[in-house]
């Protein structure tokens, strides 16, 4: 019989907005120190978001919503300015849609607003940056409300890459399933791929689930076939980056190969996501773009150079897993199945902030 493990709210916190900025965990020296940066103009918000420092896709819609109210405050002429400011956040990162659906709602605000005097015109984008991260965390948590049932109990749930409260405002959606599952009793365990070349799932997802006291075993990716075959896991649960009109998933690289892992050996793979991950305007995954990062990350590991001098590496951070792979989709608001280009239009029917 597996422990039960005893949760509380999360020891830390991914991002914050304080006076002297915008305060974020460095997940980029995670798990061996827990510092935090401040960022203290909209390109240090930016710059954050690019090197991951602040990563995950909910996260990093956080982050750009502060980052456009960190602009807006040191700005004195914020017509010239706040499509400088957009721009320069919306070019950190392209595939997680989070990032332009938050910016695009900053945006919304500020020309709601803008014939209003300077300092209530800043004061409302605060507030609104501010509101997008409360948003978030109560929507992680009614994702993972709606996820838990789906949730074997006895089993072992497999993750990849993190999605937890370091992925989000707080909380997290594939990781906030599992918690709640967790709270409801349910007998589990998890076991996390490393997630090459970034190692997210070895530096972030373990840390994550250890100070939840969490039963979890780390495995390399290169393991999550001999284990799906085993019968032992009950369930794949991930988050997202985009979610396309048909229900194709870009994901952390590797997903679509566990997906195809999962569907041979008959594992349901769930993917976690708020709605501000759907993008309704894209007919498929062939049209999500898929970010190419350093092949020094692939080459290199904290500096240390594990391949031979001058090789090629390839390195998209990114894969889309096709719907025909995914059992569910769980939001916010409820749980979609196939055929996706229906269930998902439904879901977000009286959303006004999707992309769709």
């Amino acid at each position: 019989m597996r422990p039960t493990a005893v949760l509380s709210e999360n020891t830390f916190e991914t991002i914050e907005w304080k006076p002297e900025g915008v305060v974020m965990i460095d997940q980029t020296r995670l798990p061996g120190e827990t510092v935090y940066v401040t960022c203290r103009s909209y390109v240090e918000v930016a710059d954050a978001i690019r090197n991951m420092v602040i990563r995950g896709a909910p996260a990093i819609g956080v982050a750009a919503a502060m980052g456009v109210a960190l602009g807006s405050l040191q700005s004195d002429d914020l017509d010239r300015d706040m499509p400088v400011i957009c721009k320069a956040l919306r070019e950190t990162r392209p595939t997680a849609v989070n990032l332009f659906w938050a910016i695009d709602r900053m945006q919304r605000v500020y020309s709601t607003v803008r014939h209003l005097g300077d300092e209530t015109i800043r004061a409302r984008l605060v507030e609104e940056a501010r509101k997008i991260r409360e948003e978030d965390i109560a929507i992680n948590k009614a994702i993972g409300r709606h996820g838990a049932a789906l949730v074997p109990d006895g089993k072992t749930v497999l993750t990849h890459c993190n999605a937890g409260a370091l992925a989000t405002a707080g909380f997290g959606t594939a990781l906030g399933v599992i918690r709640e599952a967790v709270h409801m009793g349910k007998k589990i365990d998890v076991f996390a791929d490393e997630t090459r070349p970034f190692l997210q799932g070895a530096r972030l997802t373990v840390w994550e689930l250890q100070q939840d006291g969490i039963d979890t075993t780390l495995i390399t990716d290169n393991m999550a076939g001999h284990f799906l075959k085993s019968g032992r896991i009950g369930c794949v649960i991930v988050g997202a980056d985009r979610i396309a009109a048909n229900g194709d998933v870009a994901n952390k690289i590797g997903t679509y190969s566990l997906a195809v892992l999962a569907k041979e050996n008959s594992v349901p793979f769930y993917v976690a996501a708020p709605i501000s991950t759907l993008d309704l305007t894209l007919v498929s995954g062939d049209d999500i773009p898929i970010e190419e990062r350093a092949a020094a990350e692939v080459t290199h590991l904290r500096g240390m150079q594990l391949a031979p001098e001058g090789i090629k590496a390839a390195n998209p951070a990114f894969d889309v897993t096709p719907n025909r792979y995914v059992s569910a989709i769980i939001t916010e608001r409820g749980i979609a199945r196939a055929p996706y280009d229906r269930s998902l239009r439904e879901l977000t029917e009286g959303v006004p902030d999707y992309r769709g």
